[in-house]
């Protein structure tokens, strides 16, 4: 170590959520899905099986303290990797360090954060060494792997998706740290309103939690108040991925099928506040209506047409009040699938090979000599004669019933 580290690990003021990361997986919480005495990860990592595999959950729920762990666990050799900063060429280094320490005869294991970063090229350069067994892989993101990983590289590594930290958790953290605060720069009182603040504004987020736990305590002077946390923390942050997009959509979507007005004005309203495009939610509102309301209440679609042109008029913010409009009349209007139900099941026989052509008096006599090969020849002008049954199907399907 030369004079200038020296100097930089002096002056370093390392995070109370870098501090306070388990040490053991006993101390590690808040993922009984995966960690806990029946789960299979568990008991393929007390078996000393090593495997690759993709960390997918949120910021802060410990992703990364997973993959460190486990290499601890494992006696394993850790590098690891950012994909912000790193590429091809830290790939290869990576390699040879793998190499070297296999001849050691120890393990590697790779852990390449927010591994959605990496390019197709870049993944691509991980598959033959993961193939071979040379290093273990592990990598983290925010983001769906099926949405911004490749398949070849997800056929490689298992995804293991972690949950947000339940509150439960989050208190069980924040105390821990706040205890390290007070026994190493002086005793404080942390007021339950404030705790529970924080938990509330950290949104199952540990380093968020912890964050504002040691900003809150410097800040003080004897004791933690509600008041000091809330000015401090403000508001709790938006959180709105690209996988959120097609996740709100969706819960949107199917709240206005299943006629929950107050879930789909909750989802209006975290789309729209998350910077949702207005004209998105709006034709997913006519979609709706035609899809789900159908002709039980014909209404539906007219005022969520209205809703689309009144956004495109409007503009925000004013335009969340036509769209709120739309989305409880849709939400509460009875509802009917009739008509695309009907419409898909007819495209599937066609495209199944029910293709056939009309029937011939109904084919089309408006020129010349239509009659003389038997078109139009038979048709009865309906209005003039309401009452009279005449085949409208093909011959070949002339029973078939699409409207039940």
């Amino acid at each position: 170590m030369n004079l200038f580290d020296s100097l930089e690990n002096n002056n370093r003021q390392t995070p109370l959520a870098e501090l306070m990361r388990p040490k053991t997986l006993e101390e590690y919480l808040g993922q009984g899905n995966i960690i806990n005495e029946n789960s299979p990860f568990l008991k393929l990592l007390k078996a000393k099986r090593l495997f690759s595999f993709i960390l997918w959950g949120a910021p802060g729920c410990g992703k990364t303290t997973l993959a460190r762990l486990i290499a601890s666990y494992h006696n394993a050799h850790f590098i690891e990797l950012s994909a912000v900063n790193s590429g091809v060429k830290e790939i290869k280094e990576t390699v040879e360090i793998a190499r070297q320490k296999l001849r050691e005869g120890l393990k590697t294991i790779v852990f390449i954060d927010e591994i959605h970063r990496f390019s197709k090229t870049q993944q691509d350069a991980l598959l033959p060494h993961v193939e071979k067994g040379l290093f273990y892989f592990i990598g983290s993101t925010t983001e769906n792997p099926s949405f911004h990983t490749t398949p070849a590289l997800i056929s490689r590594a298992q995804v293991i998706m972690l949950n947000k930290l339940d509150n439960s958790s989050l208190e069980s953290i924040a105390k821990k740290g706040f205890e390290y605060l007070s026994k190493n720069y002086g005793e404080k009182q942390l007021k339950k309103e404030a705790l529970d603040t924080i938990i509330e504004l950290s949104q199952g987020d540990a380093r968020y939690c912890l964050n504002a736990i040691e900003n809150s305590f410097f800040a003080s002077d004897k004791t933690i108040e509600k008041s000091t946390v809330e000015e401090l923390l403000q508001k709790s942050s938006i959180r709105y991925s690209i996988d959120s997009h097609y996740d709100y959509a969706s819960a949107f979507q199917k709240s206005l099928r299943g006629s929950d007005p107050d879930a789909a004005i909750y989802y209006l309203a975290k789309m729209l506040i998350s910077g949702e495009d207005p004209r998105f939610i709006a034709r997913r509102l006519v979609v709706c209506a035609a899809e789900d309301v159908g002709n039980a209440d014909f209404r539906a679609l007219l005022i969520a047409q209205a809703a689309l042109q009144s956004v495109e008029f409007l503009g925000m913010p004013e335009a969340r009040i036509p769209l709120a409009q739309a989305v409880e009349f849709v939400a509460r209007a009875k509802k009917s699938n009739r008509a695309v139900v009907a419409v898909d099941s007819a495209i599937k026989d066609i495209q199944s090979g029910l293709d056939y052509l009309p029937p011939m008096h109904l084919r089309d006599s408006h020129y010349k000599d239509a009659k003389k090969y038997g078109f139009g020849v038979g048709y009865v002008y309906s209005h003039d004669n309401p009452q009279y049954e005449q085949q409208f199907l093909p011959d070949e399907i002339k029973d078939k019933k699409y409207f039940s």
